[in-house]
């Protein structure tokens, strides 16, 4: 059974949720499911390493974590500090680090994804592999590609080697500290729109069972959900609480573009977030 829900604070003030996370902490007090909800330092630990809780139970207890990312070796750290006050959480490190970088997962969903190469941290990228692989292109790393700036959303056959070593340098810019494993080499698909959004789900996934099924970019309601076939077909992954993200391509046939750790997830916009924490409670009964 899960006992409480664990949210960083506010960089600020430690006794208060981080502010993008603070809806999500209300839900899961009204909800009225868990005995405490606690908050850690987000400072502290985000910034010196240091563990600090608003609450530290008597007896151990299993909680789940709700938060902002973290490199696989700082979450084990997280982990291993949290049982250290009683605190278990309900991913391991391995589960966290099997969704969250992700060449991990890939061969478990290489079927129903698009296809990709991957080039471990130091290891110059192949352009004329990828070129001869894929007539288009994206570029990410393990975990994350650099939408929302002036990066290219993909490559074709006519970048030369100077250009992409350009970009390359840009790319590495970005990511900064949060650059996780190494370079995805991910094959460029054209996906369906409806209004010009693009048709995307989020599933989340809870002790090997549909959790919730989210619309995830702002797409009509009238737009078609995943089939169920395939959304069944990843319920018995390796881990405790995950998400599977879906997107419809544009003849109609659907694909994984993502994998998640549940705890570093973000719910959807369409979300009722106070029925998510009690479909959370329930699932670990």
């Amino acid at each position: 059974m899960i006992s409480s829900i664990l949210f960083p604070s506010d960089y600020f003030n430690k006794f208060i949720a981080d502010e993008e996370l603070r809806a999500e902490y209300e839900a899961a007090k009204q909800c009225g499911k868990y005995e405490n909800i606690i908050l850690f330092s987000y400072e502290d630990w985000f910034h010196h390493g240091v563990l600090k809780l608003d609450y530290m139970p008597e007896l151990p207890i299993d909680v789940i974590y709700r938060g902002w990312m973290m490199l696989p070796e700082q979450y084990e750290r997280f982990y291993y500090a949290l049982k250290e006050n009683n605190i278990s959480l309900v991913t391991t490190p391995d589960e966290y680090s099997l969704f969250h970088v992700f060449p991990n997962i890939y061969p478990k969903v290489q079927s129903d994804t698009p296809k990709m190469l991957i080039y471990p941290k130091g290891t110059k990228v192949d352009l004329d592999e990828a070129k001869q692989t894929f007539k288009r292109f994206m570029v990410k790393d393990y975990v994350k590609s650099v939408k929302g700036t002036d990066f290219p959303v993909f490559f074709d056959s006519t970048i030369t080697q100077q250009e992409f070593d350009k970009w390359m340098e840009k790319f590495y810019q970005y990511r900064g500290n949060l650059f996780t494993g190494g370079i995805c080499i991910k094959e460029f698909v054209n996906l369906k729109k409806y209004d010009e959004r693009k048709n995307e789900y989020r599933i989340f996934y809870a002790s090997g069972e549909i959790l919730t099924i989210s619309r995830n970019s702002g797409q009509p309601k009238y737009s078609p959900t995943p089939p169920m076939k395939i959304i069944e077909k990843y319920s018995g992954l390796e881990s405790m609480f995950y998400t599977v993200d879906f997107a419809e391509l544009d003849n109609g046939c659907w694909i994984i573009i993502e994998a998640g750790d549940g705890g570093v997830s973000g719910l959807s916009d369409f979300q009722d977030y106070e029925e998510f924490y009690r479909k959370l409670y329930y699932a670990f009964l």
